[in-house]
């Protein structure tokens, strides 16, 4: 009898155990992270499964969905953890960081014909449409900054195509997901025209966990991931030019 409770009561306590280290990982599909013969892939994808398992964390899932949900996802649940996401100040508290992904560059883009658009400014666009992707760091930034002429979509390649269409006037573009919106569009991205550069938005492009998620989580995938940067493998592996998809 004493030997069945003991048992059972190891099951139940290994049973939380096991529940509490499960993760949910989470991300949008951009030029680190992407489809791949039905997984999910990409450099920032390599480097999130090189600190978790470096962390002794191998019970987990890797998601892409459109960046609202994902976003959502990371704010209300524990145990989440969502990748390349600005680190902003609106946002410091709202997560745990983990580690700086990348940092690319974000500028305002037209289509190189449309010589109508003039802008050098924030303020210059005003009269302009502008697609962003929902609750998007870049949202968000021009939410802040009043504009009402946005124009919002769930993923990045649906204001992509608006703007090939010409049913967008601009777009706001991280540097590194040019080739692959051109690509998928099979648009040419010598006939893009980048208006100026938005230093505010060229931010680090981090890991983070939802607050909920228990400190002890946070501080090993922590420790993993900068003894993987100070191998030197984090910058390697983003900056490795992308394989054919």
């Amino acid at each position: 009898m004493k030997t069945h409770s003991f048992l059972a009561l190891w099951l139940i306590v290994y049973s939380m155990n096991s529940h509490a280290e499960s993760i949910r990982v989470v991300t949008e599909t951009t030029a680190y992270s992407y489809m791949k013969e039905g997984k999910v892939a990409g450099p920032a994808t390599e480097v999130v499964e090189l600190s978790l398992k470096k962390a002794g964390i191998v019970d987990y899932s890797i998601n892409i969905y459109p960046w609202a949900r994902s976003y959502d996802l990371a704010l209300k649940e524990a145990n989440v953890l969502i990748y390349l996401i600005a680190r902003t100040p609106s946002r410091e508290t709202d997560f745990k960081w983990v580690g700086e992904l990348s940092k690319p560059q974000c500028f305002l883009v037209k289509l190189k014909e449309r010589t109508d658009i003039k802008a050098n400014k924030l303020e210059d666009t005003k009269h302009y449409s502008i697609g962003v992707v929902r609750n998007d760091v870049r949202h968000q930034f021009l939410q802040q900054r009043k504009l009402t002429n946005l124009s919002i979509s769930s993923q990045q390649s649906d204001s992509f195509r608006q703007l090939v269409n010409h049913q967008l006037d601009l777009i706001v573009l991280f540097d590194a997901d040019m080739p692959r919106l051109c690509q998928q569009q099979s648009f040419d991205c010598n006939k893009l025209e980048k208006l100026f550069l938005l230093n505010e938005l060229s931010n680090g492009i981090y890991m983070a966990f939802s607050k909920q998620t228990p400190d002890s989580l946070v501080k090993k995938t922590q420790d993993a991931f900068e003894k993987l940067k100070a191998e030197g493998l984090v910058k390697k592996i983003i900056e490795r030019p992308p394989l054919p998809r």
